[in-house]
């Protein structure tokens, strides 16, 4: 069940919320909201709940037995491979293998893996284990954050499950959070998707301007999908007293690929940061094993997006050039001067950019056709047909998608928020952005998050 969807919007969450809304207690607020995202799980997918409740006993046992053990590395690394085992016989069995299994790929499975994860290394690190097991099974079957994350740690979970604000403006500032999500999803990410399907579809008639077009239009479906998704995640939790770390920090107004990776999807690139690369040994063994921890980094991140080449190489391509980041002083040649500030921006867009191409192509053959009509290809008519075929609000999404890419929004929030009357009218707008959400929903039918297949 997605967030996107009658059935949630009507029905799961009203009910969800009145329910919760009048019950008095906060160990019984938990063990709602822990019913309602077995719940919400169930309806997703019901085939997939064994490998949550599995991942769930694994992370109990390792948090039972790692502080009372001798040998905690060698537990700690029976307790990890047995979590990448149920990850990879689910996702990347036939990639491995080269066999046509069927097996359904369970929803989160991603996610609530490196959640669980996460949560055994830092029980071997020191930090308290979970009191009581439905504490843990709300951690990673927490409704708002099953599908696609964001990637909490249970630290900062369990300690709102004591005690968390609530009231009706935290609502209203949870759901205004929510429909600002919904808008990107609904507006943007979905008015840019039937171009970058038209662009990739074409195969041998897609011409230079479709190709680029369709590599634009891409970078910022992908964006405003998952940080939408992002924001329906964080506005939910803030509707039921939950502070959600936030995931992205506007990456495509970064200078560089290091940079980049600070603000693109921040739970997912602090998780490999705090788990993978300080433990490889990070940046303190000299330029050289730095460069091999991000290349190995980037290229496990590629992978956890999906079982297929693509993604690997994608992983490889921001790997090799936040290596050469490492190499090269382009922080400080950045900060020079505006001139050369303009010139990262420049660069890093590029590279992200094409680097997505990699990541939306069905394989690297198509990748690199698609490459080749950017840097070499002509003009055709079946191109020039579908760009004529554009709807103009496919333009102003695109344009919307632009100026939404930079801080303008908290810029004017900042400017007019001591406004008389600024913040009854943010809601009133809300308001009716949420209706007009629904009449496009109603219009283009669903349309699934992009991460929700990882």
């Amino acid at each position: 069940m997605a967030f996107n969807t009658a059935a949630f919007l009507f029905f799961f969450f009203p009910a969800i919320f009145i329910i919760y809304q009048l019950i008095p207690f906060q160990r019984g607020k938990n063990g709602f909201l822990l019913l309602a995202s077995l719940a919400f799980y169930t309806c997703g997918q019901w085939q997939g709940l064994p490998c949550l409740l599995a991942s769930v006993v694994l992370s109990w046992a390792a948090g039972a037995l790692l502080p009372r053990a001798t040998a905690k590395k060698s537990l700690l690394t029976l307790f990890l491979a047995l979590h990448l085992l149920m990850l990879g016989s689910f996702k990347y069995l036939n990639f491995f293998t080269g066999m046509d299994f069927s097996l359904p790929l369970p929803v989160g499975i991603s996610f609530f893996t490196f959640k669980a994860m996460a949560y055994t290394i830092d029980v071997f690190r020191g930090e308290p284990s979970a009191k009581r097991f439905t504490d843990l099974l709300l951690y990673l079957s927490f409704f708002p954050q099953a599908a696609s994350g964001p990637i909490s740690r249970f630290e900062q979970f369990s300690a709102q499950l004591k005690d968390r604000p609530g009231g009706s403006a935290q609502t209203a500032n949870g759901l205004r959070r929510f429909i600002a999500g919904f808008a990107k999803k609904a507006f943007i990410a979905g008015m840019a998707a039937p171009i970058v399907n038209t662009a990739f579809s074409l195969g041998g008639d897609l011409d230079f301007r479709l190709a680029w077009l369709g590599a634009i239009a891409y970078t910022i479906q992908i964006y405003f999908d998952f940080s939408g998704y992002s924001d329906m995640a964080i506005g939910l939790g803030t509707v039921f007293g939950f502070r959600t770390l936030e995931n992205f920090e506007y990456p495509y107004t970064a200078a560089s690929i290091t940079d980049f990776w600070r603000r693109w999807h921040i739970s997912l690139s602090s998780w490999f940061r705090d788990y993978l690369y300080i433990p490889l040994g990070g940046g303190r063994c000299g330029t050289l094993r730095k460069c091999l921890n991000k290349l190995i980094v980037f290229l496990l991140c590629g992978l956890w997006h999906g079982a297929n080449w693509t993604f690997v190489l994608w992983g490889a391509w921001h790997g090799l050039f936040s290596a050469l980041e490492s190499v090269l002083p382009v922080q400080q040649w950045i900060k020079n001067s505006r001139f050369t500030k303009i010139l990262g921006h420049i660069y890093t867009l590029l590279v992200v950019c094409l680097g997505f191409v990699i990541f939306r192509a069905a394989s690297i053959g198509e990748a690199f056709a698609v490459f080749r009509t950017m840097f070499t290809g002509g003009i055709t008519p079946a191109a020039t047909l579908a760009l004529e075929r554009i709807a103009p609000a496919a333009w102003v999404a695109l344009a919307a998608g632009v100026i939404g890419s930079t801080p303008v929004g908290p810029q004017l929030k900042k400017r007019f928020h001591t406004v008389p009357g600024a913040l009854a009218a943010s809601y009133a707008a809300a308001a009716v952005v949420f209706v007009g959400c629904l009449l496009s929903m109603a219009g283009s039918g669903f349309q699934p998050f992009i991460y929700a297949q990882f």
